[in-house]
């Protein structure tokens, strides 16, 4: 470990978050990690306009630390505002999500862009935006990943089927990033077939 302990920012979240998070900074005591927290409360708030943002001082420390540690905040269930883990992950532009040696997902974009309004009463539309740019970044950072990791396969799960044009798009930008890292194996699999598998 570093001799100089290093600022982390640490969102307690609600619900059972923060008896989690207290019982993460014991250890991390009692391991003698090198590292000081910096709790930050973060709620929903509203700014100019009725845009939602979280508290100016949780982004400043998050901006300032660049590393954070959150507990689980809990996602409402037709509440006003959006959800908090949605609202993080804009903020910061957390694009990927990393489940430990399994699966990366771009998680600013798709269902995660948290674009819905009612069209009639009773009827609601939810929008899946998908953009190059996003697309992109995200299969570069699989490759990325893979090689740095000593992983030899990407794999990209998709609904290309069916939604042609955005996943289409996603799967495209897959494939280009696979032209360009040639010592990873890359293949295709609907998302059907993964979700079969798994539940076999």
């Amino acid at each position: 470990f570093a001799s100089t302990p290093r600022t982390v920012t640490l969102i307690p979240g609600d619900g059972i978050g923060p008896e989690i998070s207290a019982a993460v900074v014991e250890i991390f005591e009692a391991a003698k990690v090198p590292v000081q927290f910096e709790e930050r409360i973060v709620t929903a708030i509203q700014g100019p306009g009725g845009k939602w943002m979280i508290p100016q001082d949780a982004k400043e420390s998050m901006d300032k630390n660049k590393i954070g540690l959150k507990g689980p905040l809990k996602t409402p269930i037709a509440a006003g505002h959006p959800s908090m883990n949605l609202l993080l992950r804009k903020t910061f532009d957390l694009y990927a999500n990393i489940r430990p040696c399994v699966s990366i997902e771009e998680r600013t974009e798709g269902e995660y862009s948290g674009i819905e309004h009612v069209i009639v009463d009773g009827v609601v539309q939810s929008i899946k935006l998908i953009t190059e740019d996003a697309s992109k970044r995200i299969a570069d950072f699989a490759f990325e990943y893979a090689r740095n990791n000593q992983r030899s396969k990407v794999t990209a799960v998709h609904k290309a089927n069916i939604m042609r044009m955005s996943d289409g798009l996603f799967l495209r930008k897959c494939r280009e990033a696979a032209e360009n890292c040639k010592d990873i194996k890359f293949n295709e699999m609907y998302l059907d077939t993964v979700c079969l598998n798994v539940s076999m």
